[in-house]
């Protein structure tokens, strides 16, 4: 009588168990996105706003409120479509953002780490402080003088949050950081008549 392989080897049936269980124990989370991208051509300037919906996941909050943290980083890219051949990079930018909550005064504190000028923002309302850590406005690319009428163009913005700054595999993997990417319509420069 031949023995099925399944029984031959009595650990398989309880490692493909545990496979499951890890894998259905991931924590529930919302994904990070970028409800809002957009451009505009303001006092001749190549402009992009930017809103990210869930900066702050829940899976966060939790570390933040012990006094942990939150990094956000925007890179907004300005791409030239080329039709024959790759993709050429015009102009990136990156922004960096921290959320402090302070447990003793119980405010929340938005600093600019990188890419902006702005004085720090404090307030108690966690709210306020989530809708200006991830809303990037009138962030101006360059001149639009400087970039051909003709050509087409586009935006590429990546944003990701992590907890103390640190995203990796594992930190995803944990929840306690996350990474998005969205593109842009194609533009042009030249006004349609």
């Amino acid at each position: 009588m031949k023995v099925p392989n399944a029984l031959r080897w009595p650990g398989l049936p309880a490692a493909a168990l545990a496979l499951l269980l890890l894998a259905g124990a991931a924590p529930a989370r919302a994904d990070l996105r970028i409800s809002d991208l957009d451009i505009y051509l303001n006092d001749h300037e190549v402009t992009v706003r930017v809103v990210l919906l869930d900066a702050i996941p829940p899976t966060f909050h939790e570390g933040l409120q012990s006094g942990i943290p939150t990094h956000v980083r925007f890179t907004i890219e300005l791409w030239q479509y080329n039709r024959l051949w790759r993709d050429s990079l015009v102009r990136s930018v990156t922004i960096e953002r921290q959320l402090a909550y302070n447990a003793v005064t119980k405010e929340y504190k938005v600093i600019a780490l990188k890419g902006e000028t702005h004085p720090a923002y404090a307030t108690r309302d966690l709210r306020d402080a989530q809708r200006v850590f991830s809303e990037v406005r009138a962030l101006k690319l360059g001149p639009a003088v400087a970039l051909d009428a003709t050509e087409v163009f586009y935006i590429r913005v990546q944003a990701e949050a992590a907890l103390n700054g640190e995203n990796t595999f594992v930190t995803r993997m944990a929840g306690t950081a996350e990474q998005t990417q969205r593109q842009s319509e194609y533009r042009t420069i030249q006004r349609m008549q």
